[in-house]
């Protein structure tokens, strides 16, 4: 059965509320301080508090209150806590929600009103444990996966494909957008694979200027070029026996290609200067961002080496398109960048996961974990808000009031309309640009159009 705590140290509001909600289908429980409140909380762990901010020894403000506030928020994040004021506190009732408060109900007390509100608080708990255990679940399945953190049906299907052929020698392109996590992918399917004793060598092929990439991938001999004053091994002979990650081969020159074709093809390679060939066993994983096939149709890859490096494809999905994936993630990254920096943060805001979700994420889980190391650093409390995270919608604590009566369900699809009503005015309501702006497909925006009940 699940728990309620009443915090108050009104005799006459713990009677009323006592015999008011005897017949809900919870249990009972009340303090009449901070301290009280406190060692009930740890021992029981309701799932929703009603806090009187004015409590002993300071009645005649709201110190106690936010303190038992705070307090609770670290031993049991997930609660949902209402905060009791009264009707000339509207600052402190603004400022609560800030901190991580559920929702607000001012004095005096309506029994009618106060029962949906608590209803609501113990459905949305309810709702939230279920999808924390699912995490929970889907997390600890990840944990052999080298740190690739992730549940929906896209994620699932890489993780199995991963299984399948890390153990195998064949060649394997991963593809998607910047900062959807290729090189952890490739991290992956080295660490399971036979060669994972060996080392993995990683170069980017668009970070290096084109007069040295040549020299990087294949090595120079002493005097090859002006300030070659020694032999130097490149990167594919210094991964021999280990894997060799071309990251960004799409932006690979294509008199390289040449040469890297060759070096598939045969496994040996001549140094920049040299005249002996080099016998190299090397496991090959490239990864692009760039469509490949257009590359090809404009001459700028090589038809002949798409085909040697793909033997098997492997297409990571945009943060966007990972549904449940972002919170999981968001929670994951919060834990490991709180022990990082050496500070507790235990959650969101209703608010703040509502823009999480809703949000577009152009930079994908590389704009993710920047933007909650920042949120982790800057934040004031335990649960991170919208204005932690730097999202509009959280500058000021109106913003936050307007969520206060929301479920999750509700606040995401009040931003997610906000969001498309907003990319369709900018763009005088061009659905091809709009959709390319949120970073969606345009069937997605009609589906988004028809939902919301969007003319256009």
């Amino acid at each position: 059965m699940e728990h309620l705590l009443i915090v108050d140290d009104n005799e006459d509001v713990l009677t009323q509320l006592k015999w008011g909600l005897a017949s809900e289908a919870y249990t009972l429980h009340f303090a009449k301080d901070i301290d009280e409140a406190l060692a009930t909380f740890r021992k029981v762990q309701p799932g929703v508090v009603t806090l009187d901010l004015g409590l002993p020894p300071h009645t005649d403000s709201s110190e106690e209150g936010f303190r038992g506030l705070v307090e609770m928020l670290k031993a049991g994040p997930s609660a949902k806590i209402i905060v009791i004021t009264g009707n000339d506190e509207r600052e402190n009732a603004l400022k609560a929600i800030k901190m991580g408060a559920y929702d607000f109900f001012r004095k005096p007390i309506d029994l009618d009103e106060l029962r949906v509100i608590i209803r609501r608080a113990f459905h949305l708990h309810a709702i939230e444990s279920e999808g924390r255990s699912q995490r929970d679940v889907a997390a600890a399945r990840t944990h052999d996966s080298h740190g690739i953190v992730g549940a929906c049906p896209a994620m699932r299907s890489i993780l199995a494909l991963i299984d399948k052929v890390a153990a195998s020698d064949v060649p394997i392109l991963i593809s998607g957008e910047s900062g959807t996590g290729k090189e952890l992918v490739a991290k992956a399917l080295h660490d399971k694979s036979l060669r994972r004793k060996e080392r993995m060598v990683s170069i980017n092929c668009g970070a290096i200027p084109e007069n040295l990439i040549e020299s990087e991938l294949f090595g120079h001999e002493k005097g090859a070029f002006t300030g070659a004053v020694a032999t130097v091994q490149g990167k594919v002979e210094y991964a021999d026996k280990g894997t060799l990650f071309l990251d960004e081969i799409g932006e690979l020159p294509v008199n390289l290609q040449v040469k890297l074709l060759r070096f598939l093809q045969e496994m040996v390679i001549q140094r920049v200067g040299g005249r002996k060939d080099i016998a190299v066993n090397v496991r090959i994983i490239a990864a692009t961002n760039i469509d490949i096939s257009q590359a090809i149709a404009k001459s700028e890859f090589r038809e002949d080496l798409y085909y040697r490096i793909s033997v098997v494809n492997l297409h990571l999905p945009p943060l966007r398109e990972r549904g449940e994936d972002i919170r999981m993630l968001a929670e994951h990254f919060i834990r490991r960048i709180g022990r990082d920096v050496g500070k507790e943060v235990t959650g969101f805001t209703p608010e703040a996961l509502a823009h999480l979700e809703s949000y577009p994420w152009p930079g994908n889980i590389r704009e993710l974990e920047n933007r909650l190391r920042r949120a982790v650093i800057l934040a004031g409390s335990s649960r991170l808000t919208a204005e932690d995270l730097g999202f509009g919608e959280g500058n000021n604590m109106d913003g936050a009031l307007r969520f206060a009566d929301k479920t999750l369900k509700e606040a995401r699809a009040m931003v997610e309309k906000k969001m498309v009503l907003a990319a369709l005015a900018r763009f005088e309501g061009n659905i091809v640009k709009a959709s390319e702006a949120l970073g969606i497909s345009r069937p997605t925006m009609y589906d988004l159009l028809k939902k919301h009940e969007i003319e256009n």
